[in-house]
This record gives C-alpha cells, sequence and structure tokens, in this order.
C-alpha cells in the first residue's frame, strides 16, 4: 500500500492495524520500511490529534514537593523570607518572585522553568 500522511481517525486506525501485523519486521524483511514509514506517520498523527499536556501549576508542583520531602510551611518560609510569604504563596494570593524562585528551585530542586509558569491568583 502506499502511504501519505494520516488525517482522519480511520485512516489512522488502519496504520495501526498494519503496523502490528508488520511490527516485528526485521531490516532484511520486504516490509521493515514500511513499518518504519508507519510508525513515523502514527507518531505525527498522535502529534497533531492528541492534546499536549498541560503545563504544571508552580504552586501545586511545589505542595507536591514539599509534601514528599515531609516539609511544612514554615519549612518554605525559611526558603523564601517570611511565614506570611509562605502562606500568601500557597495560598495563591501572592506571586513568586525572581529570588524565591531561585530560592525554591536551589533548595527544593524544582526546575525553575515550571516555577515561572503562569497561574491564577485566589483573589
Amino acid at each position: 500500500m502506499n502511504w501519505t500522511i494520516l488525517s482522519t481517525e480511520k485512516e489512522y486506525q488502519k496504520a495501526l492495524a498494519r503496523l502490528e501485523v508488520i511490527f516485528d519486521s526485521k531490516p532484511k524483511d520486504p516490509t521493515f520500511k514500511e513499518a518504519e514509514l508507519l510508525v513515523m506517520l502514527i507518531e505525527n498523527y498522535e502529534l497533531e490529534t492528541e492534546p499536549a499536556f498541560p503545563d504544571p501549576d508552580p504552586i501545586e508542583v511545589i505542595k507536591f514537593k514539599m509534601e514528599q520531602n515531609k516539609l511544612r510551611s514554615r519549612d518554605l518560609a525559611d526558603i523564601i523570607g517570611s511565614k506570611s510569604k509562605a502562606s500568601e504563596v500557597l495560598n495563591k494570593k501572592r506571586r513568586l518572585t525572581l529570588r524565591m524562585i531561585r530560592q525554591i528551585n536551589k533548595v527544593l530542586g524544582i526546575p525553575a522553568d515550571i516555577l515561572i509558569s503562569e497561574y491564577d491568583l485566589i483573589k
């Protein structure tokens, strides 16, 4: 069969079914190149049609990391400067500052690109 870029669910399912049949092809088999092509076409279709994972909420990541390390809000206060700041940050009443991001990154090991992600404050 002559394969082209998959643009419908029906084509996708047909490609999956064919790949299942020829998946174990060896490099010398006549179906090997077809299997390689199908893998690329299927991956492309999935990237185009499946929703991407949303960016994680930085405050939820901080809370998760604190839970993993059995830390409390007073431990976060030691990292970012004060109990009130820690409470406001954890309750989404205050945004993380660059200084806070640097300290959290350094102490908790949370990647800065997660910490700089946008999140909504609670009013």
